[in-house]
């Protein structure tokens, strides 16, 4: 071993460091660096929470600025703006503060309600929208922690949830069974929807962007063919394409009662999953696995460990949890049945989510929820005749402030990351080096 002093003592086996057995195979080589796509995945999530809280701020901020440039009473002062400076800034402060105060009144608690259940209905809101973003987004979350982009999560979704009509609507079976066995329908349509790009890019190599765009396209079109098929998912009794209902006894129950008919079963059934999630990549020893290839595939496998099988593996469990939320669509208190659009564009908010959350469990999970409460309170902000757009541009500015950490530390003026000055420490000494 080189760097050692002859005669020297191993403090563990007490031989002399010259008797020790050395390394050898493929650990000896030298091992390719982790592809660009990982180390890109690792400099997004490796983010504070500090940087993030500023992310959302600073989306906040541009929203209001966009709520004040599009109200009518700011637009009427700015004319004189010159004149009287004073008008137009106490009315674009009137429209940023009417417009997230009906945001948090119409997502957190609303004060102006007749009672207590009236106050709160908006939080219980909040977490029945957030439930099936927070499903979906752990399978991206999932994913991104093995180094795979999954952007199917949409036709995860939607595979599950005709598998799960196809299988288990025509069934007579009471509550207690019809639930559960619909459940798992879908869970498993999704998990084999993400196990066939899994498999093909284990097998083939081909990149998983391209595979899960185009599953989305082939999985929503199978839907919509069997929505449109007699004997399949029609509803029956017509000959449009309608999808059918949801029965009765496969619909999830109500968790505070038909006073509260957004937040139902699927809400604990999530937190059930965020567990999961978190000991599975955090405690478990395919976690491990699953970690290592996430870092770089090349020195996992140079350690032994199968990446093609790590891939089939994360993609089986990325489909199974984004068919819990098409599940949660399907399934809950409040559903329309079978439908194209029934993933309501959960699938791709999802790849949002995992960014905001870090690809962590409980960051997800918490990222599930703010983006949840965003929902609830785009129809009070709609109220306050603001466009609903501008909570989506929020809500982008989001994700581009977390996936852009350098554009975030100039705003700020942060100091820049390790990897931006080990970068530039790289490029001085290339400069030299052609210099010379």
């Amino acid at each position: 071993m080189s760097g050692t002093t002859p005669g020297a003592e191993d403090a563990t086996t007490g031989l002399p460091a010259e008797q020790l057995p050395r390394a050898t195979g493929p650990l000896t080589t030298d091992v390719p660096p982790p592809p660009r796509g990982n180390v890109i995945l690792k400099e997004i999530l490796r983010g504070s929470a500090v940087s993030t809280v500023l992310a959302i701020l600073l989306a906040l901020v541009v929203g209001g600025i966009l709520i004040a440039s599009t109200n009518e009473a700011v637009q009427k002062a700015s004319g004189y703006f010159f004149a009287r400076p004073g008008d137009t800034l106490v009315a674009a402060w009137n429209a940023v503060y009417n417009g997230y105060e009906a945001l948090f009144r119409g997502a957190i608690f609303n004060a102006r309600g007749a009672d207590f259940a009236a106050q709160i209905r908006p939080l219980t809101n909040t977490l029945g929208f957030a439930a099936p973003l927070i499903a979906a987004g752990l399978g991206v979350a999932l994913a991104f922690r093995v180094g795979l982009f999954n952007i199917g999560a949409r036709g995860q979704m939607l595979f599950g949830v005709g598998i799960a009509g196809l299988l288990t609507f025509g069934l007579d079976l009471p509550m207690w069974l019809h639930i559960p066995v619909t459940l798992i329908a879908g869970i498993a349509g999704g998990a084999l929807w993400g196990a066939i790009a899994g498999l093909i890019k284990a097998r083939t190599g081909a990149h998983e962007v391209i595979l899960t765009i185009m599953l989305n396209y082939v999985a929503y079109y199978l839907l919509l063919w069997m929505i449109r098929t007699p004997g399949l998912l029609q509803k029956p009794g017509t000959n449009q394409a309608l999808g059918s209902a949801t029965p009765e006894t496969a619909q999830f129950p109500e968790l505070l009662g038909p006073k509260f008919p957004l937040l139902d079963l699927g809400f604990v059934i999530v937190i059930v999953a965020t567990l999961f999630v978190w000991w599975l990549i955090e405690r478990s020893s395919l976690g491990l696995r699953m970690r290592a290839v996430g870092e770089n595939p090349h020195a996992a496998r140079a350690a032994g460990i199968s990446v093609p099988r790590v891939y089939v593996y994360a993609m089986l469990f990325a489909g199974g949890l984004a068919g819990l939320a098409g599940m949660n669509q399907l399934q809950g208190a409040v559903t329309t049945g079978i439908t194209e659009t029934i993933d309501a564009g959960i699938g791709f908010d999802a790849i949002t989510v995992a960014l905001l959350g870090r690809s962590r469990a409980w960051g997800t999970f918490a990222a599930g929820i703010l983006f949840g409460a965003l929902k609830a309170g785009s129809f009070s902000m709609q109220a306050q005749d603001i466009p609903v757009d501008i909570v989506l541009v929020v809500q982008s500015l989001v994700v581009l402030f977390i996936a852009a950490p350098p554009l975030l530390r100039a705003v700020f003026f942060l100091p820049k990351s390790e990897a931006e000055k080990a970068a530039k420490a790289r490029a001085k000494a290339a400069k030299k080096a052609v210099a010379a």
